[in-house]
């Protein structure tokens, strides 16, 4: 009995929107194709600038640094899209794509970490460290899956409350909103718990601690979203 293919897995981000928003960017992809880049060669550039993202951010500098993450993150899907659209899709594009994604991801987390310690808020570092462990979490069922046999192809990324999209948006809202309302001494020093909610929410580290809080759950869920589906898959192939 073959096994079954997803259909959404309650991901917020459906197959449907994902095709449109990859049309959307295609002409973009083919103006860097014509300047002479290749499908691995965006790659590296949306992983440089997701790691100047880190930087300002491990600076402190939370708004540029998270409008420069999110540039980073969108960047990056335009070398899926120059492939496909190129006929050059191949194993190591798709290797170096997953492998520079995690690694950028890794790396945003470990900027906000520091940049947490620097400012003296432990939850911003407690939780950016739980956020990026559910995170890749969510990476590694799928790729654990597929190389079992399970949905095969880019149907895992359909699984799940919150797959890399959804947690890049909000993590990119909570570093600009946080720059935006501010992260300065005299408004952290008020807060005495794990979420900075004296006051409540007035300064930008309430509010960055809940995106890393949503991510942090929303992975988890994700993962037990995608346990669940490859449970069933596995049941529906092997019968037991």
């Amino acid at each position: 009995m073959s096994a079954a293919r997803p259909s959404g897995g309650g991901s917020l981000v459906s197959p449907e929107t994902r095709t449109r928003v990859k049309k959307l960017g295609e002409p973009i992809a083919l103006f860097f194709g014509r300047l002479g880049l290749t499908p691995n060669g965006l790659t590296l550039i949306g992983f440089g600038i997701t790691v100047l993202g880190a930087i300002l951010v491990g600076l402190q500098w939370w708004l540029i640094g998270g409008i420069v993450v999110f540039a980073g993150g969108v960047f990056d899907m335009f070398d899926g899209t120059l492939a496909r659209a190129t006929g050059k899709v191949s194993p190591l594009g798709a290797f170096m794509d997953s492998v520079f994604d995690r690694w950028g991801e890794a790396v945003v987390y470990v900027g906000i970490v520091w940049g947490g310690v620097i400012a003296g808020v432990d939850g911003i570092a407690v939780l950016a460290a739980a956020a990026m462990g559910a995170a890749f979490m969510v990476s590694y069922t799928r790729a654990k899956s597929e190389g079992l046999g399970f949905t095969e192809g880019t149907g895992m990324a359909a699984v799940g409350l919150m797959p890399r999209e959804v947690r890049l948006v909000v993590l990119s809202l909570g570093l600009i909103l946080a720059g935006i309302l501010g992260m300065s001494p005299a408004q952290i020093a008020p807060c005495g718990n794990l979420f900075c909610v004296d006051g409540p929410f007035r300064s930008g580290v309430g509010v960055l601690e809940l995106a890393l809080a949503i991510i942090a759950l929303g992975a988890t869920i994700t993962v037990i979203q995608r346990i669940l589906h490859v449970r069933q898959q596995a049941v529906a192939r092997d019968g037991k």
